[in-house]
């Protein structure tokens, strides 16, 4: 394995989860694991809580009803900024030191040769031509990819070819529906 903890990004792509933990866990659950150490946005119905590197997403019809996991999503563009500690205590101990930008070649040949393959899914049309966005079907994890620079450059100022998030679940529904809205648009 290479140094900067590529094994972190190919094990979030390969399990669809962070440390073990996947988009259903509770929010206690994550406590255990990451601590309460982080940033919280509570809203009507939804709730987020924010590890700096990883960010957790819950929702839930009432007040009195449990929190269902909705998605995670990994901001690796967060990492180009270098400013404070992005990366929690416990993903260091793990896998140790963290690279600023992951170039998307690099994490596709490393998931190819483990037999992990990802699929270049539709971007939204707003995004277009910005990000590219490929999808691995068994873990449900989309990766987003910088695709060009944009009007006011790219964000961290992270290069075309590098990732800019991991996110879990997408569904083979939602993957489908993509590629129905973009066969409409061309």
């Amino acid at each position: 394995m290479t140094p900067y903890s590529l094994a972190f990004y190919v094990d979030a792509v390969t399990t669809g989860t962070v440390l073990g933990l996947g988009p259903a866990d509770s929010p206690e659950r994550v406590a255990e694991v990451f601590g309460a150490d982080c940033g919280e946005n509570a809203g009507r119905g939804v709730l987020s809580r924010d590890y700096g590197l990883v960010e957790f997403h819950w929702q839930r019809s009432h007040g009195g009803d449990p929190w269902e996991g909705h998605h995670i999503s990994v901001q690796v563009h967060r990492l180009a900024y270098r400013r404070g500690a992005l990366v929690d205590g416990v993903l260091r101990t793990r896998y140790g030191r963290f690279a600023p930008r992951i170039r998307f070649d690099k994490l596709r040949r490393l998931l190819e040769r483990r037999g992990v393959p990802l699929v270049e899914i539709p971007e939204y049309a707003a995004n277009t031509p910005y990000y590219r966005t490929y999808w691995q079907p068994a873990s449900r994890v989309t990766v987003s990819v910088i695709g060009t620079y944009g009007e006011y450059r790219t964000p961290g100022n992270l290069r075309v070819g590098d990732v800019y998030r991991i996110q879990v679940p997408v569904t083979a529904e939602e993957v489908a529906a993509r590629r129905a809205r973009a066969a409409r648009v061309t």
